[in-house]
């Protein structure tokens, strides 16, 4: 059985410029939510953005945010303010829900 029902499923695919980060895309007006399936991938570079919210569904990475690096594991939630240089490591499967308050951080495919 799929980690994400069927409703998730069918949102728009995100277009995700980063090899084995698919992402699924529930957009609003001025924000949008990413349900992210992200593989062990290894490392995310350092990139900046508008403010982001998110919260580990399941699987375990390493955030770095700023100067302070942390590992979030399944319930931990993290906040990135607007214009913080951010990277992160995947060093299993993690799916993720990503909430960012810019409403075009990823289009759909």
């Amino acid at each position: 059985m799929p980690f994400y029902p069927d409703f998730i499923q069918r949102l728009p695919e995100a277009d995700i410029p980063f090899p084995g980060i698919r992402g699924r895309l529930l957009q609003a007006g001025d924000h949008q939510a990413v349900f992210l399936d992200i593989d062990p991938v290894g490392e995310l570079p350092p990139h900046a953005h508008g403010a982001q919210w998110g919260v580990v569904l399941d699987g375990e990475m390493a955030l770095c945010i700023g100067d302070e690096t942390r590992t979030y594991r399944k319930g931990d939630a993290y906040f990135i303010p607007a214009g913080t240089v951010h990277s992160a490591r995947f060093p299993t499967q993690v799916k993720v829900l990503d909430l960012f308050a810019e409403p075009s951080r990823y289009r759909p495919k």
